[in-house]
């Protein structure tokens, strides 16, 4: 689902205020054909709920998956998709780019 920023922002706020385990991943760097640019968020809460969009298809979900682990650990995460990873055919990014996500907690 897509939001705008401000949107994206103010549901991670709300969500950690309401008290529930909530991450944000952020594009920070994309190479070639990207389907979202650097700076597009997607925010996540730890039961898999999230608004915005850091590329679209099953990248997302990969993405939700990765971001659920850091609530739960605390640790943030940078991920990569690209081509060139096997990763990549499996979820859907397959548009010759490459795109490296950072997660991190919130709250």
């Amino acid at each position: 689902m897509l939001g705008r920023d401000e949107d994206i922002l103010k549901a991670a706020e709300d969500w950690s205020k309401a008290g529930r385990g909530v991450a944000l991943a952020t594009v920070v760097e994309t190479w070639g054909s990207a389907p979202r640019p650097v700076g597009s968020n997607l925010v996540i809460d730890s039961d898999g709920n999230f608004l915005g969009s850091v590329s679209g298809g099953c990248v997302e979900g990969a993405v939700v998956t990765e971001a659920i682990d850091v609530i739960d650990s605390g640790k943030p995460k940078v991920l990569e998709f690209g081509v060139a990873d096997e990763t990549a055919w499996q979820v859907g990014l397959s548009c010759g780019g490459t795109i490296r996500v950072y997660v991190e907690k919130v709250g």
